[in-house]
């Protein structure tokens, strides 16, 4: 489709727990401020971008100016563009925009921005005058909407519940895919962070209004420590259920953010030209009622028909993991291993601040296939309506390509 993602041109910042460093902080100008210091540290010039696309899922103050508060903010006030809300899914919803404006050439380079917080989320009070007593309604936005879905009728939890059920997935695999999700992070933190140094910003703690610096975020916060004693411990959330705090994962703060081009200038403005990363297709799929975490499965087939793909083909897979059963369930689906998937972690360990999710999990699959000299690569996730959405990208590595043709 002729729409590429430049390698190292793109940036996560760590995720920071709920009401941990980040809290207090405005996700908008904050990820304007990450975005534009991690873009300029890999040398790519702003002026570049012709069209931007924010991904934001729990408003801020000023939020309703969405996009072109950002890039004003980042020194290109004359970009416009969307503003992406679909809970988890943005990201890929947001990639997919950009990658369909590059191919029609309505763009040449489109800059992604996603950031959240889960922390400190609006309460919103709609007035309505015919309710009783005349008052209106008040909504806290974040605990309200994980804890009551108004279609399906059920908190995110019994979504978990209902798929554990259906697959007759037991507590004791929840915990054991956990465990090897946990030992798998701690990878990307070997020889000094080693792999979160090939994209991760650092993120400069400010006062809550951005006047004074007052520290600096450079790792993921709020990461709990996991045992299979620990794990073994934990009851089940709900009363006779099977998913635990353990077999889930915790909501956080953060952005992430990448550029989506043509090949050609791609080439020109990557960390290392010699690496391609090309973007090959997408899908997304609805599930019934209250199972969201089955969504993944027929996403990820959907995006591998539209690349012209099978799942033999791919050689990693990228998920966003709010449950445990998410990973066992699309393994049975797939045929690929869960112990395979998710290598140097995923947000059931780092957290999910909703909309830069799935960017910093798909930035993180595209530098593990540069490790692995290049193959396909397929990310997919569950998000709130019981949907799906996936992508499947190829990194192609010259210096690689070129030694197996000798």
């Amino acid at each position: 489709m002729n729409a590429f993602i430049p390698y190292g041109i793109y940036w996560s910042s760590p995720f920071a727990k709920w009401q941990g460093t980040l809290a207090n902080l405005n996700a908008l100008p904050l990820a304007a401020a990450v975005g534009k210091q991690a873009l300029a540290a890999r040398g790519y010039d702003l002026a570049a971008v012709d069209l931007a696309i924010l991904g934001i899922t729990n408003p801020q103050k000023g939020s309703f100016y969405g996009l072109p508060w950002v890039t004003g903010l980042m020194g290109i006030d004359r970009v416009a563009g969307p503003t992406v809300q679909q809970a988890c899914a943005t990201s890929v919803r947001a990639l997919q925009m950009a990658a369909q404006e590059v191919a029609c050439g309505t763009a040449t380079s489109a800059l992604l921005v996603m950031a959240d917080r889960q922390s400190n989320g609006p309460v919103v009070y709609y007035p309505d005058s015919s309710g009783t007593g005349g008052y209106g309604i008040t909504e806290h936005w974040v605990p309200d909407n994980m804890g009551h879905d108004p279609y399906a009728k059920n908190p995110m939890l019994q979504t978990g519940e209902n798929v554990a059920a259906r697959y007759g997935i037991s507590t004791e695999e929840q915990h054991a895919l956990k465990l090897h999700r946990y030992h798998q992070y701690q990878e990307a933190l070997a020889n000094d962070r080693a792999f979160q140094k090939r994209y991760m910003a650092d993120v400069p703690v400010t006062d809550s209004k951005f006047r004074k610096q007052t520290g600096t975020l450079s790792t993921d916060e709020g990461i709990f420590p996991t045992t299979a004693e620990g794990l073994a411990k934990l009851k089940p959330v709900k009363e006779g259920g099977t998913v635990t705090f353990g077999g889930q994962t915790h909501p956080a703060d953060g952005n992430a953010g990448a550029i989506v081009t043509t090949r050609e200038r791609a080439r020109a403005v990557a960390t290392d030209p010699g690496i391609e990363v090309e973007i090959l297709g997408f899908g997304m799929a609805r599930v019934e009622a209250g199972y969201m975490p089955m969504a993944p499965s027929p996403a990820a087939f959907n995006a591998l028909k539209n690349a012209g793909l099978s799942i033999s083909d791919v050689v990693a897979i990228k998920t966003h993991n709010p449950f445990a059963v998410n990973d066992i369930a699309l393994a049975r689906d797939t045929g690929f291993a869960w112990e395979r998937m998710n290598n140097y972690g995923s947000s059931i360990i780092w957290g999910h601040p909703q909309a830069p999710t799935g960017m910093r999990a798909i930035i993180e699959l595209i530098e593990e296939l540069v490790l692995r000299g290049g193959g396909v690569g397929l990310f997919t996730g569950c998000a709130a309506g019981d949907t799906g959405y996936a992508t499947v990208i190829r990194v192609t590595d010259s210096k690689t390509t070129s030694k197996a043709r000798t």
